[in-house]
Protein backbone atom coordinates (compact mmCIF):
# COMPACT_ATOMS: atom_id res chain seq x y z
CA UNK A 1 0.00 0.00 0.00
CA UNK A 2 1.07 3.41 -0.81
CA UNK A 3 2.30 5.59 2.29
CA UNK A 4 1.66 9.07 3.07
CA UNK A 5 3.77 10.49 5.40
CA UNK A 6 1.34 12.63 7.99
CA UNK A 7 3.14 15.72 9.55
CA UNK A 8 1.12 16.39 13.37
CA UNK A 9 1.96 19.88 14.51
CA UNK A 10 -0.07 20.21 17.30
CA UNK A 11 -1.08 17.42 19.43
CA UNK A 12 -5.01 19.37 19.12
CA UNK A 13 -4.89 18.72 15.39
CA UNK A 14 -5.00 15.55 14.07
CA UNK A 15 -5.68 13.65 10.39
CA UNK A 16 -8.85 13.00 12.14
CA UNK A 17 -11.85 12.73 9.20
CA UNK A 18 -9.18 13.56 6.33
CA UNK A 19 -6.94 10.65 7.75
CA UNK A 20 -10.03 8.57 7.47
CA UNK A 21 -10.62 9.34 3.85
CA UNK A 22 -7.42 9.43 3.25
CA UNK A 23 -6.82 5.59 4.34
CA UNK A 24 -10.94 4.87 2.64
CA UNK A 25 -8.83 5.70 -0.36
CA UNK A 26 -5.78 3.39 -0.11
CA UNK A 27 -2.97 5.00 1.57
CA UNK A 28 -1.60 4.05 4.55
CA UNK A 29 -0.26 6.84 7.02
CA UNK A 30 2.95 7.48 8.78
CA UNK A 31 2.59 10.03 11.56
CA UNK A 32 5.16 11.98 12.94
CA UNK A 33 4.81 14.46 15.98
CA UNK A 34 7.81 16.57 15.56
CA UNK A 35 6.38 18.08 18.77
CA UNK A 36 6.45 15.00 20.86
CA UNK A 37 10.17 14.09 19.83
CA UNK A 38 10.20 12.66 16.38
CA UNK A 39 12.56 13.98 14.36
CA UNK A 40 11.58 14.87 10.25
CA UNK A 41 13.35 12.57 7.59
CA UNK A 42 15.68 14.23 5.02
CA UNK A 43 13.36 14.01 2.53
CA UNK A 44 10.10 12.02 1.34
CA UNK A 45 11.82 8.62 -0.02
CA UNK A 46 9.38 5.39 -0.23
CA UNK A 47 6.31 8.10 0.61
CA UNK A 48 4.11 8.42 -2.02
CA UNK A 49 2.49 11.82 -0.45
CA UNK A 50 2.97 14.55 1.64
CA UNK A 51 0.52 16.20 4.34
CA UNK A 52 1.44 18.70 7.13
CA UNK A 53 -1.35 19.72 9.59
CA UNK A 54 -2.38 22.56 11.42
CA UNK A 55 -1.29 24.69 14.76
CA UNK A 56 -1.64 26.85 16.89
CA UNK A 57 2.18 28.11 16.17
CA UNK A 58 3.07 30.67 14.02
CA UNK A 59 4.49 30.11 10.54
CA UNK A 60 6.52 33.26 10.53
CA UNK A 61 9.99 33.85 12.90
CA UNK A 62 9.28 35.26 16.55
CA UNK A 63 10.28 38.21 17.55
CA UNK A 64 13.56 37.27 18.86
CA UNK A 65 14.25 35.78 15.27
CA UNK A 66 13.61 31.76 16.47
CA UNK A 67 10.93 29.87 14.21
CA UNK A 68 7.50 29.65 15.25
CA UNK A 69 8.50 25.78 15.74
CA UNK A 70 12.05 24.38 16.02
CA UNK A 71 11.20 21.53 13.34
CA UNK A 72 10.19 24.38 11.15
CA UNK A 73 12.93 24.89 9.27
CA UNK A 74 13.28 21.22 8.34
CA UNK A 75 9.42 20.92 7.69
CA UNK A 76 9.77 24.09 4.96
CA UNK A 77 12.84 21.72 3.46
CA UNK A 78 10.62 18.79 2.76
CA UNK A 79 7.76 21.10 1.36
CA UNK A 80 10.22 22.77 -1.20
CA UNK A 81 11.59 18.66 -1.85
CA UNK A 82 7.79 17.93 -2.54
CA UNK A 83 7.49 20.52 -5.02
CA UNK A 84 10.64 20.40 -6.40
CA UNK A 85 10.01 16.19 -7.03
CA UNK A 86 6.38 16.42 -7.85
CA UNK A 87 5.58 14.66 -4.59
CA UNK A 88 1.57 15.24 -4.58
CA UNK A 89 1.49 17.22 -0.78
CA UNK A 90 -1.63 18.57 1.07
CA UNK A 91 -0.94 20.95 3.61
CA UNK A 92 -3.64 22.88 5.49
CA UNK A 93 -3.54 26.04 7.83
CA UNK A 94 -0.55 26.06 9.31
CA UNK A 95 1.14 23.75 7.03
CA UNK A 96 -0.31 25.87 4.32
CA UNK A 97 1.07 28.91 5.93
CA UNK A 98 4.18 27.31 5.80
CA UNK A 99 4.11 25.75 1.82
CA UNK A 100 3.53 29.19 1.34
CA UNK A 101 6.69 30.59 3.36
CA UNK A 102 8.71 27.77 1.67
CA UNK A 103 8.14 29.46 -1.33
CA UNK A 104 8.95 32.92 -0.68
CA UNK A 105 5.37 33.88 0.24
CA UNK A 106 4.39 35.98 3.45
CA UNK A 107 2.42 35.09 6.04
CA UNK A 108 1.18 37.62 8.79
CA UNK A 109 -1.07 38.30 11.45
CA UNK A 110 -4.24 38.61 9.86
CA UNK A 111 -5.59 42.22 9.15
CA UNK A 112 -9.26 41.25 9.70
CA UNK A 113 -8.95 39.63 12.48
CA UNK A 114 -9.55 36.03 13.62
CA UNK A 115 -11.79 33.70 11.29
CA UNK A 116 -13.50 31.26 13.00
CA UNK A 117 -16.35 28.48 12.57
CA UNK A 118 -17.89 27.55 9.63
CA UNK A 119 -17.68 29.54 6.16
CA UNK A 120 -17.67 29.64 2.80
CA UNK A 121 -14.99 30.26 0.12
CA UNK A 122 -15.35 30.97 -3.74
CA UNK A 123 -13.81 28.82 -6.20
CA UNK A 124 -11.16 30.94 -8.64
CA UNK A 125 -11.65 30.35 -12.47
CA UNK A 126 -8.07 28.14 -11.96
CA UNK A 127 -9.59 25.93 -10.53
CA UNK A 128 -11.60 24.56 -13.47
CA UNK A 129 -8.20 23.17 -14.79
CA UNK A 130 -6.75 22.05 -11.48
CA UNK A 131 -6.94 17.95 -11.06
CA UNK A 132 -8.29 18.14 -7.72
CA UNK A 133 -10.74 21.53 -7.18
CA UNK A 134 -12.32 20.87 -10.64
CA UNK A 135 -15.01 18.69 -8.71
CA UNK A 136 -15.69 20.99 -5.89
CA UNK A 137 -18.42 23.61 -5.87
CA UNK A 138 -18.14 26.76 -6.62
CA UNK A 139 -19.06 27.72 -3.21
CA UNK A 140 -18.01 24.75 -0.63
CA UNK A 141 -18.65 24.59 3.06
CA UNK A 142 -15.36 24.61 4.69
CA UNK A 143 -14.20 24.98 8.56
CA UNK A 144 -12.19 28.58 9.51
CA UNK A 145 -9.62 28.39 12.16
CA UNK A 146 -7.07 31.01 12.13
CA UNK A 147 -5.67 34.31 13.25
CA UNK A 148 -2.60 34.46 10.63
CA UNK A 149 -3.41 35.05 7.17
CA UNK A 150 -1.24 33.90 3.74
CA UNK A 151 -0.50 37.61 2.87
CA UNK A 152 1.33 36.86 -0.25
CA UNK A 153 1.40 33.96 -2.06
CA UNK A 154 4.48 32.44 -3.86
CA UNK A 155 4.94 34.45 -7.04
CA UNK A 156 4.33 30.70 -9.07
CA UNK A 157 1.51 29.61 -6.92
CA UNK A 158 -2.27 29.44 -8.42
CA UNK A 159 -4.94 30.97 -6.43
CA UNK A 160 -7.69 28.02 -6.31
CA UNK A 161 -10.20 29.82 -4.20
CA UNK A 162 -10.92 32.80 -2.11
CA UNK A 163 -12.94 34.64 0.23
CA UNK A 164 -14.00 38.43 0.85
CA UNK A 165 -12.12 38.69 4.16
CA UNK A 166 -9.48 36.83 3.40
CA UNK A 167 -8.20 36.37 -0.63
CA UNK A 168 -5.88 33.40 -0.34
CA UNK A 169 -7.85 30.72 1.19
CA UNK A 170 -6.61 27.71 -1.59
CA UNK A 171 -3.30 27.36 -3.88
CA UNK A 172 -1.28 24.94 -5.60
CA UNK A 173 2.46 25.40 -6.02
CA UNK A 174 3.92 23.28 -8.97
CA UNK A 175 1.30 20.53 -9.97
CA UNK A 176 0.69 18.38 -7.26
CA UNK A 177 0.90 20.52 -3.71
CA UNK A 178 -2.07 22.01 -2.52
CA UNK A 179 -2.33 24.49 0.56
CA UNK A 180 -5.45 25.15 2.08
CA UNK A 181 -6.00 28.15 4.62
CA UNK A 182 -9.43 26.46 6.29
CA UNK A 183 -9.60 23.31 7.87
CA UNK A 184 -11.38 20.09 6.29
CA UNK A 185 -10.38 17.54 8.78
CA UNK A 186 -12.08 17.90 12.14
CA UNK A 187 -14.78 16.00 13.71
CA UNK A 188 -17.28 18.18 16.21
CA UNK A 189 -15.40 17.01 19.29
CA UNK A 190 -11.68 18.22 17.77
CA UNK A 191 -13.35 21.62 17.45
CA UNK A 192 -14.66 20.74 20.99
CA UNK A 193 -11.25 20.89 22.09
CA UNK A 194 -10.18 23.85 20.03
CA UNK A 195 -13.65 25.89 21.77
CA UNK A 196 -12.43 25.12 24.84
CA UNK A 197 -10.21 28.18 26.77
CA UNK A 198 -10.05 29.89 23.03
CA UNK A 199 -7.97 32.74 22.82
CA UNK A 200 -9.75 33.67 19.52
CA UNK A 201 -12.88 33.06 21.02
CA UNK A 202 -12.40 35.25 23.41
CA UNK A 203 -11.26 38.13 20.94
CA UNK A 204 -14.14 37.64 18.68
CA UNK A 205 -16.85 37.39 21.85
CA UNK A 206 -18.34 34.02 20.62
CA UNK A 207 -20.13 32.12 22.84
CA UNK A 208 -17.71 28.80 22.76
CA UNK A 209 -21.24 26.48 22.48
CA UNK A 210 -22.77 28.45 19.79
CA UNK A 211 -19.33 27.75 17.98
CA UNK A 212 -19.35 24.35 18.65
CA UNK A 213 -22.90 23.51 17.20
CA UNK A 214 -22.70 25.98 14.16
CA UNK A 215 -19.55 23.87 13.23
CA UNK A 216 -21.42 20.37 13.87
CA UNK A 217 -24.43 21.83 12.02
CA UNK A 218 -22.21 21.72 8.43
CA UNK A 219 -20.29 18.41 9.06
CA UNK A 220 -21.97 16.72 6.87
CA UNK A 221 -21.81 19.26 4.25
CA UNK A 222 -17.79 19.74 4.60
CA UNK A 223 -17.85 16.12 4.29
CA UNK A 224 -19.61 15.77 1.17
CA UNK A 225 -16.96 18.24 -0.69
CA UNK A 226 -13.68 17.18 1.12
CA UNK A 227 -14.43 13.51 1.49
CA UNK A 228 -14.31 13.26 -2.49
CA UNK A 229 -11.44 15.40 -2.43
CA UNK A 230 -9.52 13.55 -0.21
CA UNK A 231 -10.37 10.49 -2.20
CA UNK A 232 -9.23 12.39 -5.65
CA UNK A 233 -6.10 13.21 -3.44
CA UNK A 234 -5.02 9.70 -2.59
CA UNK A 235 -5.83 8.40 -6.00
CA UNK A 236 -3.19 10.95 -7.33
CA UNK A 237 -0.56 9.50 -4.49
CA UNK A 238 -1.36 6.21 -6.01
CA UNK A 239 -0.85 6.99 -9.53
CA UNK A 240 -4.33 6.36 -10.84
CA UNK A 241 -6.04 10.14 -10.73
CA UNK A 242 -8.08 9.06 -13.94
CA UNK A 243 -10.49 7.00 -12.08
CA UNK A 244 -10.76 9.00 -9.10
CA UNK A 245 -13.85 11.09 -10.51
CA UNK A 246 -16.73 12.00 -7.54
CA UNK A 247 -18.90 8.82 -7.68
CA UNK A 248 -22.50 9.08 -5.52
CA UNK A 249 -22.51 5.77 -4.07
CA UNK A 250 -19.32 6.08 -1.86
CA UNK A 251 -21.17 6.42 2.08
CA UNK A 252 -20.37 9.32 3.91
CA UNK A 253 -18.57 8.80 7.22
CA UNK A 254 -20.25 8.58 10.92
CA UNK A 255 -18.97 11.51 12.80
Amino acid sequence: MATALVIENDPTDDPRRLGEWLTEGGLDLHILRPYNGDELPADLAGFAALVVLGGEQRAYPLPDGTPGAPWFPALEGLLRKAVRHRVPTLAICLGAQLLATAHGGQVERGAAGPEVGPGLVGRRDAADSDPLFKWVPLIPDVLQWHSDEIAELPQNAVLLAASTRYPHQAFRMGDRAWGLQFHIEPDTAMITTWATDSDLLAELEYDPEMVIAACAAVMPDVEEVWQPFAIRFAALARGELAGAEPRRDLPLLGH
